[in-house]
C-alpha cells in the first residue's frame, strides 16, 4: 500500500533532495555535483530497507537519479556516484526496485556494468567508491531482477565480460570472492545459461586466454567450482551440439573443444559426468585428425598425476588403448609417448600398456618404435621399480632393429640405466641384480656387422660400463668384476673389441710410419692400402675415406699433430698422456669459426678407438694388486656376488687377453713377480693363465729383469716335466719365446723325459708327449731325428697298436673329458706329437708324413679302433676319430703334406662332420672353420661344409652355414684388398668351392644309386647349402661362371676313378642337379662369364674338346645296349665300390627297386618316371628339409653296415620335425610365389616354365632323322596340364605333321577331349616318338642344320589347385622315378628357352 502510494507521490514530480542537498541539475558545476551527489549518496548509504518514510521521501530523487542526463553524464566521477547511489535504491528498495520499466532497467544495468571498469585501477583515488559498487550489487543480488527481463542475456554477458576483464593481480581475495557471489547467483538462481554467456566463462579457460589472464582463469574457475551443479548440463548441450552433431556454429569456442574438456576436467571431474561418453564416441571417428585431438587430450587425462580417470572410466580407458593400435601413425605415436607419463604417474596402468607397448615395439614405423624405447627408459631412470622386466625386454629386443637410430637409442638407454643402478647403485642390490643383463646384452652387440653398433658399444663400455673417469684403482675393480660376471659370449666380444681397437693402433702407427719415408710410387701405394684399412674400421666409409687421406695429408705437413698420434698409439702410452694428446689434436685440427665439422668428427671416432683410455702400465698393475687381494681373501669378492674363485680366474684371464693387446704395460717388476706367485699355486688354470701371460710379456725379461728370468727358469723347466700337459705346452713356448740360450733349457728338458717313457703308468705319460711334441715343433733341427725312432717304435708300435686296457661297456658315444681313459688320452696326445713333429720337419723326403696319414685314416676308416679287436670303448672311439680327423686338417695346412694327401684321404676327413657323435661333429666343425678363416686350409676343405646340410640336429646346419657365409666373405674381402693375388684366384676365390663339394658329393658313401630320388634330394639340399650363400650376390656375374664351371665339369671324367661308368654318371648327374639350381635361382646365368674357369687337376681329366662326354655317358659306350641289363650292370658297379675304404656311410645294394624297374618295358610310360623327377629337380632346394635325416634302413629293405659310421644320426626331436614341416610348407609356398621365371600370362597365377624330360645334344637335324628311322625310341615330349577355361593347343595335338595313324589320334582325343572344347581339370603326359618330335621342330619352323641344344619347352601358368594336384598325382608314382634318358644322359647345361605358349600356339 505505501509503495502504491509513493508511486503517486512520484507523479507528483517533486524531486526532495537530502537536507544541505542542493538541486542536482545541469546548471551547476561539475565540482559542485560532485559535492552535492556525494551527501545523497552518504543519505542512500545509510539507510536500510526499514526506513518506510525515507523510503517515500526519496523516490523521487531514486527515479531521477536513473534518467538519462546522470546515466549518460560525460563526468566518471559523477557517473560513479551515481552508480553507488542506484545501487544503495536497488538495495533500499528491495525486492521491488523504483524502475518499472524493462528499457529504464536494462540502461540502469548496463550503466553499473560501465562502472565496475572502474575497478581495474586499483591505485585510484576512487577505487573503495568502485569496491562499495560492487560489494553492494554482490552482496544484494541485484541483477537478479534482470532475469524477467527479455535482454537478460545481453546484460548478464556484459557484466560477466566486464568482471573477466577487470580482474588482476592488484585486487585482494574480497574482491574475487564478490565477484564469485555475484556471477554464480546469476548461474545458480536463473532459469538458464545462454550459450553466449557460458562462452563468456569459458574462454578464459582457453590456453591462449589462459596464459594472458592468470586471474580470469582463476575466477572463472571459482565460478565453475562454485555452480558446478547448476552449469553442468548447459556444458553438456554444448559439448553434445560441437561433438556428436558437429554443429560448430552454435559457438566460437568450438574449435577449442578438446583444451576446453582437459580443462573443465581438471577444475572438476563433475562437470564432464555426460561429456566423457562422447569421447569414447569420438576415439573411433573416421577422421584421422580428430582422433588424434582426442588421443591427445586423453593423454593428458589419464596422464595427469593425481588423475583417477581410468580407475573410473574403464571402458574409456580401455578404449583409449585400443588406439595403440590405430591405423594413423601420428595417433599411435602420441599414445606412446603418454606411457612415459602413465609409467611415472600411475605404475599400477603399466601392466595394462606391456601388451600394447610390445606391439608397438615392432611397429613398422621407426618413430614409433624409438618412442617406445623413450617411454620405457625415462620411466626406467626415474625410477626401476616402475617398469617390469617385459618392458626392459623390449628395449633389448630394440638393441636389434634394423635402423641405427631404434638400436642406437635401445643400447644407450640400456647403458644409463646400467650405470644408474649396477654401478651406482642407486636402488639397492636387487635393482642391480635385475638388470644385470644389461652388460652382456650390450656386448653381444658387437657381435653386429654394421660398423656403427660396434663403436657405440666402445662408446658405451668406456662411459658406462666401465666408466673411464674414474680413478686408476676404482676403474680397474670395476673391470676386474665386470669380467668376472660377463657371460662367455660378451667375454668373447669385449676380448674382440680389444683386439680391433690394437689392431687399429697397429695400423695408425704404421701409417705414421710409413709417412715418414721418402716419396715414390710404392710408397703412394702404401699409404692408399693403409688408409683403406683405416677407413673400413670407422663408420660410412664411404665418406670416410677422403677424410682419413686428408689426416695422412695433415699428418705429412703438421710435425706437432704427428708426434701428438705418435705418443698416442706408442705402447708405453698412459691414460693421461692419451687424454692430453686426444685435446691437443682436436684442438689443432678444429677451428672456432666451424667448432663441429665431418672431418673433426671423424677424426674424434678414430681417436676413440685407438686411445688407451683403460689400460696402461699404471693399471696392470692395479688389476694384478686386485687378483692379489683375491688370492689372499681379503678383496670384497662376495660383496660383489663374485665366487673368490671364479673372480681370480676372470682375473688371470682378463690379464692374459690384455697381455694380447697391451703387452708392453706389463713391463715392471712389481707385475712379473706377482705372476711368480700365480705360478706357484695350485690351481692348474690359474698357473696356466700366468704361463700364458709370461709367454706374451716376456720377450725383454732376460734384460729388463735378470732377477725375475732366474726364480723363473727352474719353474718353468718343472711344469715342462710335471706339470699339467697345458702347463706343459706354455712352458715350452715360455722358454722358446723369452730365453736366449733355449737350446740348452730344451736339452735339459728333452733328455729325461725322452728315455723315461713308459706305456706302464698311462696317466704320466701325457704330459711327457705334450713337452715333445711341442720340443719337436720349436726346435725341429734340434729333435727331428731322434724323434723319429720314437715315433715309429714307441707311439706307433707301442702305444697306438695296442688296447691294454678295455674299455668301459656303454652305449654312450661321449663322456666329459675327466672321465675319459688315460690310454685314450695318451694315444691322443701321441697322435698330436707325430703331427708336430711333422709341422717341425716341414717337408717329406722320409715318406714320414705318407705314412702317417695312412695310419690317420686308418683309425677313420675303423671307426677310431685301429687294432679292431673290439676292446676300445665307443666313447673312447669317437675321441680318436676327432684326434685323427684334426691332425688330418693341421698336416693339410701345411702346403708339402697337403700335396701327399690323396683324394681317398681327404674324404674320409671330411665324412668326420658327419660323425655319428655330436660332439666329434662339434669339435671338428670348429677346427675346420678356424683353419679355413686363417686362410691355412685349402679352398676344398670349404666343401666338407656342403655335408652338413644332411646333419638332423638344427644347431650344426645353422654352424655349418655361419661358417660358410664368413668364410666366403672373407675370402671376398681379402681379394677385394690384395688385388694382386689374382694369379692364386683359384685357391682363393669362393665360387671354386662349387667343384669340390660336387666332387665330394659324387663320392658320398650315401649317393649309391644314379637316379635314386631320396638321395638325389639328399644332393641337391647339399649343393644348395653352399649355391644359397654363394648365389647371394652376382658379383662379378659369378652365376654365369658357376654355370660355366658346372658345363666345363660335365666335358670332364672324374679325376679319382676316370674309367668308372658309374662314378661318372654320378658326376654328371650331380652336375644336372647343380646346373638346375643356378638356372631355376638366377636370372643372369646365361650371360658370358667374366673369366674361363681353371677346374682342379686332381679332380677332373683335362676338359675334352673332341668328344663331347656330355653326348653320351659312359655307360652308353660301355654298354651297347640300355634298359633291362642295368640291374647287371649296377650290381658289377657295387662290386667296384668294394675296393674303397672300408670307411663311409655304406648302404646295401636296393634290389628291390631294380626289379621294379626292370618290370618295365622298353616302351613302357617313361613319361611317368622321368616327369616325378622333373619338379624336383626343377623346383629350388627347399629350407625345411635340409640337414633332414636319411629314411631309416628298415623301411627301404636295407641292412646297415658297420662302415656306415659316417651317417648313423639320431632322429631329431619330434617338435624339431613338426617345426621343419611347417617350414617346408611356408617354403612350399613362398617358391610358388617366387619361381616364375618369365612373363606372366596375364589373368592367370604365373608360374616358371618346366623343364622338358628329355634332353636333346648337339645333334643336327639330319642325324635326328636317321636316328629317328634306326631306332624309333619313344621319349616325352613335355608334360602338359590342363585346367578348366582352357583350350587344347591345337598346334600340339591336331597338327597333321604330329599324327601316326588315325589309332593314335583317337587316343589322344579321348585322353584329352576334343579340340576347342573346355576340358576338366586333367594331367596328362604326351609320348611321342622322334619322328614326331622332328616334325615338331619342322612345324616350329627350324631350319635344316641348326643344332638342338637347347631343352624343348613349352611354358605356361598353371592354377594352385592344379599344382597342388600335380604334386599328388607325382608322388603316387614314385615306382617309375627315372626315364632310362635321364639315367643315361647327362642334363644339358644349356638354357632353356620356351618355343610355344599355350595362349599362344
Amino acid at each position: 500500500e505505501s509503495m502504491a502510494h509513493s508511486k503517486n507521490r512520484a507523479t507528483d514530480g517533486k524531486i526532495t533532495y537530502p537536507p544541505g542537498v542542493k538541486e542536482i541539475s545541469d546548471k551547476i558545476s561539475k565540482e559542485e555535483m560532485v559535492r552535492r551527489l556525494k551527501m545523497v549518496v552518504k543519505t542512500f548509504m545509510d539507510m536500510d530497507q526499514d526506513s518506510e518514510e525515507e523510503k517515500e521521501l526519496y523516490l523521487n530523487l531514486a527515479l531521477h537519479l536513473a534518467s538519462d542526463f546522470f546515466l549518460k553524464h560525460p563526468d566518471k566521477d559523477v557517473r560513479l556516484l551515481v552508480a553507488c547511489c542506484l545501487a544503495d535504491i536497488f538495495r533500499i528498495y528491495a525486492p521491488e526496485a523504483p524502475y518499472t520499466s524493462p528499457d529504464k532497467l536494462k540502461d540502469i544495468f548496463m550503466f553499473i556494468t560501465r562502472q565496475l571498469k572502474g575497478l581495474e585501477d586499483t591505485k585510484s583515488a576512487q577505487f573503495n567508491r568502485y569496491f562499495y559498487l560492487l560489494e553492494n550489487i554482490a552482496w544484494v543480488k541485484s541483477y537478479n531482477i534482470c532475469f524477467e527481463l527479455e535482454d537478460s542475456n545481453e546484460i548478464f554477458t556484459q557484466l560477466y565480460r566486464t568482471l573477466f576483464q577487470v580482474i588482476n593481480n592488484g585486487h585482494n581475495q574480497k574482491v574475487h570472492m564478490h565477484m564469485v557471489d555475484l556471477m554464480s547467483s546469476i548461474v545458480c538462481e536463473g532459469d538458464s545459461v545462454s550459450q553466449e554467456l557460458l562462452d563468456t566463462v569459458l574462454v578464459n579457460l582457453v590456453p591462449a586466454h589462459k596464459n594472458l589472464n592468470k586471474q580470469a582463469y582463476d575466477l572463472a574457475k571459482a565460478l565453475l567450482k562454485r555452480t558446478a551443479q547448476a552449469i553442468e548440463p548447459y556444458i553438456t548441450n554444448f559439448f553434445n551440439q560441437v561433438l556428436m552433431l558437429g554443429k560448430t556454429s552454435v559457438s566460437d569456442l568450438s574449435e577449442h573443444v578438446f583444451d576446453l574438456i582437459l580443462e573443465l576436467y581438471n577444475i572438476d571431474s563433475h562437470l564432464l559426468l555426460s561429456v566423457l561418453p562422447q569421447l569414447e564416441f569420438k576415439l573411433k571417428s573416421n577422421d584421422n585428425d580428430e582422433r588424434l585431438q582426442v588421443v591427445k587430450l586423453l593423454a593428458k587425462m589419464f596422464g595427469a598425476k593425481d588423475s583417477e580417470l581410468a580407475s573410473q572410466n574403464k571402458p574409456l580407458w580401455q578404449c583409449y588403448l585400443g588406439r595403440f593400435n590405430d591405423i594413423h601413425v601420428p595417433v599411435r605415436l602420441e599414445c606412446v609417448k603418454f606411457a612415459s607419463h602413465c609409467l611415472m604417474n600411475h605404475p599400477d596402468l603399466a601392466k595394462d600398456l606391456t601388451e600394447y607397448l610390445k606391439v608397438r615395439s615392432h611397429d613398422p614405423e621407426e618413430a614409433i618404435r624409438h618412442d617406445v624405447i623413450v617411454s620405457i627408459v625415462t620411466a626406467s631412470k626415474k625410477d626401476l621399480s616402475l617398469v617390469n622386466d617385459h618392458l626392459l625386454n623390449f628395449v633389448k629386443e630394440r638393441t636389434l632393429d634394423k635402423r641405427w637410430r631404434v638400436r642406437k637409442e635401445a643400447m644407450m638407454g640400456l647403458a644409463q640405466i646400467y650405470k644408474k643402478y649396477a654401478l651406482q647403485a642407486e636402488a639397492g642390490k636387487e635393482a642391480a641384480k635385475q638388470i644385470s643383463w644389461i652388460k652382456d646384452k650390450l656386448l653381444h652387440i658387437y657381435y653386429q656387422n654394421s660398423i656403427d653398433d660396434r663403436l657405440l658399444v666402445e662408446r658405451i663400455f668406456a662411459q658406462y660400463l666401465v666408466p673411464h673417469n674414474l680413478e686408476t684403482t676404482e676403474r680397474m675393480k670395476c673391470l676386474y668384476y665386470l669380467y668376472a660376471t660377463l657371460d662367455g659370449n660378451a667375454v668373447k666380444a669385449l676380448n674382440e673389441m680389444w683386439k680391433c681397437q690394437n689392431m687399429l693402433r697397429h695400423n695408425v702407427k704404421d701409417l705414421l710410419d710409413l709417412i715418414k719415408q721418402p716419396k715414390s710410387d710404392s710408397y703412394n701405394k702404401a699409404v692408399f692400402s693403409k688408409v683403406m684399412v683405416i677407413t673400413r674400421n670407422l663408420p660410412d666409409p664411404g665418406k670416410t675415406q677422403d677424410f682419413v687421406k686428408k689426416l695422412a695429408q695433415v699428418l705429412e705437413e703438421d710435425e706437432k699433430i704427428r708426434k701428438q698420434l705418435e705418443t698416442l698409439v706408442s705402447p708405453s702410452c698412459s691414460c693421461k698422456q692419451a687424454e692430453v694428446c686426444v685435446k691437443e689434436i682436436t684442438k689443432k685440427l678444429g677451428s672456432p669459426k666451424q667448432p663441429s665439422n665431418p672431418f673433426l668428427e671423424m677424426v674424434k671416432f678414430l681417436l676413440e678407438r685407438i686411445a688407451p683410455v683403460h689400460i696402461d702400465t699404471e693399471s696392470i698393475s692395479a688389476l694384478i694388486k686386485q687378483v692379489n687381494k683375491s688370492i689372499e681373501g681379503t678383496a670384497d669378492d662376495e660383496d660383489e656376488g663374485v665366487p673368490t674363485e671364479q673372480a681370480i680366474r676372470a682375473g688371470l684371464e682378463l690379464l692374459k687377453v690384455l697381455s694380447f693387446t697391451h703387452p708392453v704395460s706389463f713391463h715392471s717388476a712389481e707385475t712379473f713377480e706377482s705372476l711368480l706367485g700365480c705360478l706357484k699355486m695350485d690351481d692348474e688354470k690359474v698357473a696356466e693363465a700366468a704361463l700364458q701371460i709370461f709367454k706374451n710379456t716376456g720377450n725383454k725379461l732376460e734384460e729388463s729383469f735378470p732377477h725375475i728370468k732366474s726364480v723363473l727358469l727352474p719353474v718353468l723347466q718343472h711344469k715342462a716335466k710335471k706339470g699339467s700337459p697345458r702347463q706343459a705346452k706354455y712352458a715350452i713356448h715360455c722358454i722358446h719365446a723369452m730365453f736366449s740360450n733355449r737350446d740348452t733349457h730344451f736339452a735339459q728338458i728333452f733328455e729325461p723325459l725322452h728315455k723315461s717313457l713308459d706305456t706302464d703308468n698311462m696317466e704320466q705319460l701325457i704330459t711327457p708327449l705334450t713337452t715333445l711334441g711341442h720340443l719337436a715343433m720349436l726346435a725341429p733341427e734340434q729333435f727331428a731325428a731322434p724323434l723319429k725312432s720314437l715315433v715309429a717304435n714307441f707311439i706307433v708300435k707301442d702305444l697306438l697298436m695296442n688296447d691294454r686296457i678295455p674299455g668301459k661297456k656303454t652305449t654312450k658315444l661321449w663322456v666329459p673329458d675327466d672321465e675319459v681313459s688315460p690310454e685314450t688320452l695318451a694315444k691322443i696326445q701321441g697322435l698330436k706329437l707325430m703331427v708336430r713333429w711333422l709341422l717341425g720337419v716341414k717337408n717329406n723326403q722320409s715318406k714320414s708324413g705318407n705314412s702317417t696319414l695312412r695310419m690317420l685314416t686308418a683309425i677313420l676308416s675303423s671307426d677310431g679302433d685301429l687294432t679292431e679287436q673290439g676292446k676300445i670303448g665307443k666313447p673312447d672311439m669317437s675321441r680318436l676319430r676327432l684326434a685323427a680327423g684334426c691332425a688330418i686338417l693341421r698336416l693339410s695346412q701345411e702346403p708339402c703334406y697337403h700335396e701327399i694327401i690323396t683324394l681317398e684321404q681327404y674324404q674320409l676327413c671330411a665324412l668326420v662332420i658327419n660323425d655319428e657323435c655330436y660332439q666329434v661333429r662339434q669339435a671338428f666343425a670348429q677346427k675346420l672353420h678356424k683353419g679355413l678363416c686363417r686362410l691355412r686350409l685349402p679352398l676344398e676343405y670349404l666343401a666338407v661344409f656342403t655335408l652338413c646340410a644332411k646333419d638332423p640336429v638344427k644347431e650344426r646346419r645353422a654352424h655349418a652355414r655361419q661358417c660358410l657365409v664368413k668364410n666366403i666373405n672373407l675370402r671376398r674381402e681379402y681379394l677385394k684388398q690384395h688385388a694382386a693375388v689374382s694369379e692364386k684366384l683359384i685357391s682363393l676365390l669362393p665360387e671354386y668351392v662349387v667343384p669340390y663339394a660336387i666332387h665330394l658329393l659324387v663320392h658320398d658313401p650315401d649317393y649309391v644309386k644314379v637316379q635314386d630320388i631320396e638321395q638325389l634330394k639328399d644332393i641337391k639340399e647339399a649343393l644348395w647349402f653352399v649355391l644359397e650363400i654363394l648365389m647371394a650376390k652376382n658379383e662379378n656375374n659369378s652365376h654365369a661362371f658357376i654355370r660355366k664351371m658346372v658345363e666345363n665339369i660335365k666335358q670332364t671324367k672324374d679325376g679319382q676313378c676316370p674309367d668308372d661308368p658309374k662314378i661318372n654318371e654320378k658326376l654328371y648327374t650331380v652336375c644336372d642337379v647343380a646346373m638346375n639350381i643356378v638356372i631355376s635361382k638366377s636370372t643372369t646365368y646365361s650371360l658370358e662369364s667374366p673369366k674361363d674357369p681353371v677346374l682342379p687337376a686332381r679332380y677332373f681329366t683335362q676338359l675334352d674338346k673332341n668328344e663331347d662326354i656330355s653326348m653320351k655317358s659312359p655307360s652308353e659306350t660301355e654298354k651297347p645296349s640300355r634298359g633291362r641289363k642295368r640291374g647287371a650292370a649296377a650290381n658289377q658297379d657295387d662290386k667296384g665300390q668294394e675296393s674303397k675304404p672300408k670307411r663311409g656311410r655304406k648302404k646295401a645294394a636296393n634290389t628291390s627297386t631294380d626289379d621294379a624297374e626292370d618290370q618295365w618295358g622298353e616302351d613302357s610310360s617313361m613319361a611317368e618316371a622321368s616327369m616325378e623327377t622333373e619338379d624336383e629337380q626343377n623346383s629350388p632346394p627347399k629350407r625345411g628339409r635340409r640337414g633332414r635325416p636319411p629314411k631309416s634302413a628298415a623301411s627301404k629293405d636295407e641292412t646297415p653296415s658297420k662302415g656306415r659310421r659316417g651317417r648313423r644320426k639320431t632322429a631329431p626331436p619330434a617338435d624339431e620335425e613338426n617345426e621343419e614341416e611347417q617350414e617346408e610348407e611356408e617354403d612350399d609356398e613362398d617358391d610358388a610365389g617366387s619361381e616364375n621365371m618369365e612373363v606372366k600370362p596375364k589373368g592367370r597365377r604365373g608360374r616358371k616354365p618346366r623343364l622338358v624330360a628329355a634332353y636333346i645334344y648337339d645333334l643336327n637335324i639330319d642325324d635326328l632323322v636317321l636316328n629317328v628311322l634306326n631306332t624309333h625310341k619313344p621319349f616325352i615330349l613335355n608334360k602338359w596340364l590342363f585346367t578348366e577355361g582352357r583350350q587344347i593347343p591345337p598346334a600340339i595335338l591336331w597338327n597333321p605333321h604330329l599324327r601316326k595313324g588315325e589309332d593314335d589320334l583317337q587316343s589322344h582325343r579321348q585322353q584329352l577331349g576334343k579340340p576347342g572344347t573346355q576340358t576338366p581339370v586333367a594331367k596328362s603326359f604326351l609320348a611321342f616318338s622322334l619322328d614326331a618330335a622332328c616334325s615338331l621342330y619342322m612345324c616350329l619352323g627350324l631350319f635344316h642344320g641348326f643344332y638342338l641344344t637347347h631343352t624343348i619347352c613349352f611354358s605356361g601358368g598353371r592354377s594352385r589347385a592344379a599344382a597342388n594336384q600335380e604334386e599328388e598325382s607325382e608322388e603316387e608314382m614314385n615306382t617309375a622315378q627315372q626315364s632310362e634318358e635321364e639315367e643315361d644322359e647327362p642334363m644339358d647345361s644349356s638354357p632353356k628357352v620356351s618355343f610355344l605358349s599355350p595362349e599362344n600356339p
